[in-house]
């Protein structure tokens, strides 16, 4: 290595080591200053505890786990119901005694599963409405003398062993990448390391370009076939771009078959590692690897094990069995473990007071203890030959990237690792399975939401806003001269907005202002193109993710997109495909022109019923000029926000969607915020249930339904629309529909969230069905209404209106000025004069025009003919 590389790799690892030490410790903060301020009433009150509780049985699981149960007692409790809770299977939580219970309590700063006198960490295992089991490590350290008292309570923790292994991962890579690791790696996992990293160039087996391929699955379309064929033949990493919709997680299953199948030079096939982001993404593949179809005669279906904490794996029966605990158990080895196990339960009994007759104390107690931590070490020993002799006849392990560091897996390799979602893990965890392997596959979309970040400086980030929306309003030394008003518009700028953006879509969320074109005389020579160098650069934040990081070093020849949908109809498609994926995000013939009205249960009672509710893929109710401003719930920049009046719009719209038919399982309603979804939900919840989903656009990832309404929330005199400009957020949201999209929301304060948000303001008021909200809730509210500057107007134009007036008046994103008498909607740039809907009488202006104002830049103002 020579000193630049040193210099770069040493800045990329002091940076990360430097993100994640932040990331810890706002973790920390947020979750452990509820529990250090605040009593365990309070903290039960806020869901964060159950109080009261009593040790009911005391089990072992797999790993040597010691399972404790817990209920209320009914001497302390006229209920044996739970009260309201946030407790959750897989969460960190911590056993204490039930004492001083409105006293506040520091929160511990011990490892999780360390135990002290009275108290014991673990992982929430199991949770009903009456009892809840909490998984205590087996470890000598945390498991010696278990003694709970004969009431406890269970209080929620921040999870930091997350963190300590991806610590433990990047000071293990370092040591790697200089040499000074004891451990010897293979060539090729050392040489898929340099190249992660920039030590090495990327190569492609051109040797291998496999021209004939037979596919398992050959209904795969063109862009994933080729994606397949761009996998297999890479020889470090090849990178899978999935846009909504476009069959990521199939593409995937197809790679899995081929990697495992056998060949004349592989017999046995590859081994392959399957990691995720989540849970649920590793989920998701093995329920479809599964569910493959039995095989021909002389193969054997893929001998896929699930890795992974029991509590946090789907509750499904075929992914349960698919197990390493449910394997391990019902293997013959696991036999030979199985008396040693009843030993030890037996003797936890006893110990917990639960056994036959009086638990023993002083030195019988200490005995017990010790026969405890051996029976405890040989059951380890015992397991883990089981457990290594299931994972050695697995094909195929899928775990989570964090779940891949755990000791299961502690001396494996695998000849593939994939992981899918990507683009919402963090790179220093997607680290740990990396190290396993030899040849690495990455899937995800990079236009969807990045990996959740707490250390984000949102106060700084709030200033960098308020300094630019300061240098915005500042008046400009030079400006371009004014276009006279007079003057036609050009008929192709007014027929369609402009939504070109890049290719990639890498453009930042907040480079929000339009950058002026040089001119001819300004144009800059053009240079010749160099040989693009890799180079490993620092991460500005955790939400930079290794594919962001491989593409923006390798280009696009890393990745392959998947070009067609399956989801959306055309028109919710449109607008993502052009802005973000290049115009290269086609709609596949079977859902291009699906609508609400083809699903068998919809009805309506007239046409024109079923043009308006069932019959438009694209709905856009304006709340501009209604004052339907925004509420903040909360505590400065840590609250969030609610629109009542603008939740009144989407249960009357959801109401309208039901009465036609649609079933509740079908709709989804999603807004940005926490405090507006619950709000909706005790509007809507009450008269539809649990079916109807409501919830926040992250929590909607990877989700879709039939239907799906969005509340934006956002409306205020200063046009602040907060983190709806992150079009990576609203890509989410306008893509989880597959028939039927509604937007509810103020274009007044929307259409000032930067570009692109303009873009969607300027696309909706072109392409969708657009409503106006008017100032009271009517029958007539949910009829079509010509809208300012955006929907054709019903009523046929006048002679005297031009075609490009009247195509700008279609087009072009609505200025409100205010006039000496009344008010009046125009549109920019629209010509000699200016027709719209006068908000104070409410007619149409089309068949007289307002006289305007030559001087009047982006708007104009005039006396309403009618009023």
């Amino acid at each position: 290595m020579n000193s630049e590389t040193d210099s770069r790799l040493g800045a990329f690892f002091t940076r990360q080591r430097e993100l994640l030490a932040k990331e810890r410790a706002a973790e920390v903060e947020r979750s452990s200053l509820l529990l250090t301020n605040c009593g365990p009433k309070l903290l039960e009150q806020k869901g964060l505890a159950l109080l009261g509780l009593g040790v009911v049985n005391v089990n072992i699981g797999l790993g040597g786990k010691t399972l404790v149960e817990l209920e209320r007692p009914s001497a302390y409790h006229t209920s044996p119901l739970f009260p309201p809770h946030t407790l959750r299977t897989g969460d960190l939580a911590r056993i204490e005694a039930n004492v001083a219970a409105t006293a506040k309590k520091p929160a511990s700063k011990t490892k999780p599963t360390a135990e002290k006198g009275g108290q014991a960490e673990g992982v929430v295992y199991r949770v009903t409405d009456t009892r809840i089991t909490i998984a205590v490590d087996g470890s000598d350290s945390a498991s010696e003398d278990l003694d709970l008292p004969e009431r406890v309570r269970v209080v929620k923790l921040a999870n930091s062993v997350t963190y300590d292994r991806m610590d433990k991962t990047i000071d293990q890579l370092e040591r790697i990448v200089t040499g000074k690791s004891d451990e010897k790696m293979a060539p090729e996992k050392l040489r898929l390391v340099h190249v992660l990293l920039a030590m090495a160039t990327r190569s492609v087996d051109t040797a291998n370009p496999l021209p004939n391929l037979t596919f398992f699955d050959d209904s795969l379309n063109p862009s994933q076939k080729d994606a397949v064929r761009f996998a297999l033949q890479a020889t470090e990493v090849a990178c899978i771009h999935g846009p909504p919709g476009t069959g990521k997680t199939h593409t995937l299953i197809e790679i899995i078959r081929q990697l495992t199948s056998a060949t004349p030079s592989n017999p046995n096939g590859l081994r392959v590692l399957v990691c995720g982001a989540s849970n649920l993404s590793v989920d998701n593949i093995l329920e479809r690897l599964l569910a493959l179809p039995a095989p021909e005669k002389g193969t054997s279906r893929i001998k896929v094990t699930r890795i992974g904490h029991p509590a946090r794996v789907m509750a499904n029966e075929g992914i349960l069995d698919a197990t390493l605990e449910v394997k391990a158990g019902r293997s013959d080895q696991a036999i030979l473990a199985k008396d040693v196990k009843n030993e030890l339960e037996t003797a936890l009994s006893t110990l917990s007071g639960k056994g036959k007759g009086k638990a023993p104390r002083g030195a019988e107690r200490r005995k017990m203890w010790d026969e405890v931590k051996a029976l405890r070490k040989e059951y380890r020993q015992r397991e883990g030959g089981v457990v290594n002799s299931v994972l050695a006849e697995s094909q195929v392990v899928v775990a989570t990237c964090h779940s891949a560091g755990g000791r299961q897996l502690r001396n494996h390799e695998f000849d593939v690792v994939i992981i899918d979602e990507a683009t919402q893990a963090m790179e220093a965890v997607c680290w740990v399975p990396i190290l396993k392997g030899r040849k690495l596959i990455l899937a995800g979309d990079p236009m969807q939401l990045p990996p959740t970040v707490l250390s984000v400086d949102k106060k700084a980030k709030k200033e960098k806003e308020k300094a630019k929306a300061a240098k915005k309003s500042e008046p400009k030394a030079k400006q371009k001269k004014l276009t006279p008003v007079s003057a036609p518009a050009p008929a192709a700028a007014a027929s369609e907005p402009d939504l070109s953006g890049s290719d990639d879509g890498s453009s930042e969320d907040d480079e929000d202002e339009e950058k002026p074109q040089p001119t001819a005389k300004e144009a800059r020579p053009v240079k010749p193109k160099r040989e693009h160098v890799p180079l490993l650069r620092p991460p500005k934040t955790l939400e930079t993710t290794l594919f962001d990081r491989l593409e923006k070093m390798y280009g696009k020849s890393v990745k392959r997109m998947l070009q067609i949908q399956y989801r959306m109809h055309e028109t919710i498609c449109a607008f993502p495909s052009v802005t973000l994926y290049g115009s290269k995000l086609a709609s596949a013939p079977s859902v291009e022109k699906h609508l609400l009205l083809d699903l068998p249960e919809t009805h309506t009672d007239s046409a024109d019923d079923e043009k308006e509710v069932l019959g438009t893929p694209v709905v856009f109710f304006d709340t501009a000029g209604c004052e339907y401003f925004e509420r903040l719930e909360g505590d400065g920049d840590e609250g969030s926000r609610c629109n009542e009046n603008e939740a009144t719009v989407v249960k009357n719209w959801v109401d309208k969607l039901v009465g036609a038919g649609v079933l509740p399982s079908q709709i989804a309603v999603i807004s940005p915020y926490q405090a507006q979804v619950t709000l909706l939900t005790s509007l809507i919840r009450p008269q539809y249930g649990p079916d109807l989903e409501i919830g926040t656009v992250d929590g909607m990832q990877g989700r879709e339904k039939e239907a799906v309404v969005i509340s934006l929330v956002r409306s205020n005199e200063t046009r602040e629309v907060g983190f709806l400009k992150e079009k990576r957020r609203l890509n989410v949201a306008m893509t989880r529909a597959k028939r039927h999209l509604c937007i509810v929301g103020d274009s007044g304060t929307v259409a000032y969230g930067g570009t692109y948000l303009k873009k969607w303001l300027a696309w909706l008021e072109a392409n969708s069905d657009v409503r106006i909200k008017g100032p009271s809730m009517d029958a007539s509210f949910f009829t079509a209404l010509p809208l300012a500057a955006s929907a054709p107007s019903t009523q046929p134009p006048s002679s005297s209106t031009t075609q490009t007036q009247m195509d700008a008046f279609t087009t072009i994103v609505p200025t409100k000025v205010e006039s000496d008498e009344t008010i009046v909607i125009v549109s920019e740039d629209s010509g000699s004069g200016s027709s719209g809907t006068c908000v104070v009488c409410k007619e149409d202006t089309t068949t007289a025009l307002p006289p305007v104002n030559e001087d009047s830049g982006s708007g104009s103002s005039g006396t309403c003919v009618i009023a």
